[in-house]
């Protein structure tokens, strides 16, 4: 299904019926990978997942969008289902989204539930190799950005990113990298008091993106959260540990 929302085209699905439950995907993913999640949860609940603009069959956004855009963009998706009561389930950059809008006042519907799994928004401490490596690329790309460097190696920026930049922002487009170095630098830790309703944390152990530190700092921060480990689970736990991922959820949303 397709709608036009803020002037963007947006990709999304609608399964099962009952109480609504919105399904946000990861960074660079779309809501073709989390189809087995919709269909459990669709034995009970209306899920409705949704590609992010920028990502699956969504238009991207016409600027660098920042974790705050995203969240705005989809209280205005979630506002055209006319739904006066809703539970989130956000994976890695959805998480994100998540936080942002359960953190706020006066929503236009109310969040009775959350499911946050390997969820992105912990601002990790940079290592000194780290923190040399992110100054080294800034000082290369300005250098490579000269007028004079860019006509004599007219392909050498390109390649210094490749070399420096991580495989989802050698994946993007220019603005939805902008997009990713906004969100990937914005701490959401100080949100997290603020969130009111029951939140389910579902983490791999071995995840190495959002590491467990990160979940285990999120249930101790969010008032009434717990943390379900999917042992030798990575950060797609929903795909590694599908079996008892799908128990946990049923459990947590009461589906038989």
């Amino acid at each position: 299904m397709q709608m036009t929302l803020d002037g963007l085209r947006v990709n999304y699905t609608v399964s099962g019926s009952g109480k609504y439950v919105f399904l946000l995907h990861g960074w660079g993913a779309n809501l073709e990978l989390y189809k087995n999640i919709a269909e459990v949860i669709s034995s009970r609940y209306t899920v409705v997942s949704l590609d992010f603009p920028g990502f699956g069959g969504s238009e991207e956004p016409h600027e660098p969008w920042s974790v705050s855009d995203f969240a705005k963009f989809t209280i205005s998706f979630i506002s055209q289902f006319d739904c006066d009561e809703v539970i989130l389930l956000g994976h890695s950059y959805g998480g994100r989204v998540i936080i942002k809008m359960a953190s706020q006042e006066n929503l236009p519907f109310k969040i009775s539930k959350i499911v946050l799994v390997d969820s992105a928004g912990i601002l990790p401490k940079k290592t000194f190799k780290q923190k040399a490596r992110q100054r080294f690329y800034k000082i290369g790309r300005k250098f490579l950005e000269t007028k004079l460097i860019k006509m004599l190696f007219p392909n050498a920026l390109d390649a210094f990113r490749k070399k420096m930049g991580s495989a989802d922002y050698n994946a993007a487009s220019p603005i939805m990298r902008q997009s990713l170095v906004l969100a990937v630098n914005e701490d959401l830790t100080p949100l997290l008091p603020k969130i009111s309703a029951p939140t389910l944390l579902i983490w791999g152990d071995k995840d190495t993106a959002t590491p467990l530190s990160d979940g285990q700092l999120m249930e101790k921060s969010i008032p009434d959260a717990g943390l379900v480990v999917l042992e030798g689970a990575g950060h797609f736990s929903f795909l590694e540990q599908p079996y008892v991922f799908q128990q946990v959820i049923k459990s947590f949303l009461k589906i038989s």
